[in-house]
């Protein structure tokens, strides 16, 4: 039987985080035909195709999800490995991968790190809940900044703060004025809220059954800047968590009574990569 090599799994798991063989070769320094002969090398010592094509580009098969947990640990070790022997001091360079469920306090955190690392790479992304919970699972990311992580004996999970749901409107908008304010008076509003799978449109859903509430005109956005976009321009009103936006005369949070509940916020890391220099970094300059 073949086995495996730890440049395979590497290559391997560079595929499925740079999402295609060429950037991969790219981050990795060698030619795209090494990175193919590794993944194929791989794929015949396992007996399973790991990656399927689709129109979206590739997708990971339920073999491959299961290698490149594997793999993904792998690489997280000779990472830790050669910054151990390198030497932390001499470390001022690397590369993160961070998500996040909405975009305040990601981004304050985010420019903080870089402030003090400008050399690191930092790709950052928004998404939903249930996909960012999904990226953890299956060991895509670095870091996540998500609200009420599932807890998980892989994670190591760190709350930095608590949020409560509030209504966004335009300053000029006839409830801005308001303190408080029902999800009985929005029925005759335009509601925008983040598509399927976020936790926002679970929280909004569970607040109107408890309440026997039925909303009739709502919009499904992605992310909350899109929200706020489409806020500014008119297109109605939004339900998000407070504090999402930098501070702005133009946009007005309203307090729900049918949501008093906060939510925590918090820092969610793979266990195999807790350890790793820039993980501690991160943690270290934003107060953890």
């Amino acid at each position: 039987m073949r086995k495996s090599t730890p440049f395979q799994l590497t290559a391997f798991s560079y595929v499925v985080r740079e999402g295609s063989v060429t950037e991969a070769a790219r981050k990795l320094g060698v030619s795209q035909s090494a990175v193919t002969q590794h993944l194929q090398k791989l794929e015949a010592s396992v007996g399973a195709k790991l990656i399927k094509r689709n129109r979206d580009g590739q997708a990971l098969t339920r073999t491959g999800q299961d290698i490149f947990a594997l793999a993904e640990r792998h690489v997280s070790l000779e990472r830790l490995i050669a910054e151990r022997l390198a030497g932390y001091a001499a470390l001022d360079r690397g590369h993160l991968t961070i998500i996040a469920n909405a975009p305040v306090p990601a981004l304050s955190l985010i420019a903080r790190f870089n402030r003090q690392w400008p050399n690191v790479q930092v790709d950052f992304t928004l998404y939903d809940w249930t996909t960012a919970i999904e990226m953890l699972r299956t060991h895509q990311v670095d870091i996540a900044l998500i609200f009420e992580p599932t807890p998980s004996a892989d994670w190591k999970i760190r709350e930095i703060g608590q949020e409560r749901y509030v209504l966004y409107v335009p300053a000029n908008h006839p409830f801005a004025t308001r303190s408080r304010i029902s999800l009985r008076e929005l029925s005759d509003q335009m509601l925008l809220l983040p598509e399927q799978g976020s936790m926002t449109q679970r929280v909004v859903s569970k607040a109107l059954e408890r309440h026997n509430l039925t909303l009739r005109r709502t919009m499904k956005t992605t992310t909350f800047p899109v929200m706020k976009e489409a806020i500014l321009q008119g297109a109605g009103v939004g339900i998000f968590l407070e504090n999402s936006t930098a501070d702005t005369d133009a946009l007005v949070s309203i307090p729900i009574d049918e949501m008093p509940e906060t939510y925590k916020s918090c820092v969610v890391i793979p266990k195999n990569k807790h350890d790793l220099r820039l993980i501690q970094s991160f943690l270290s300059v934003i107060g953890l």
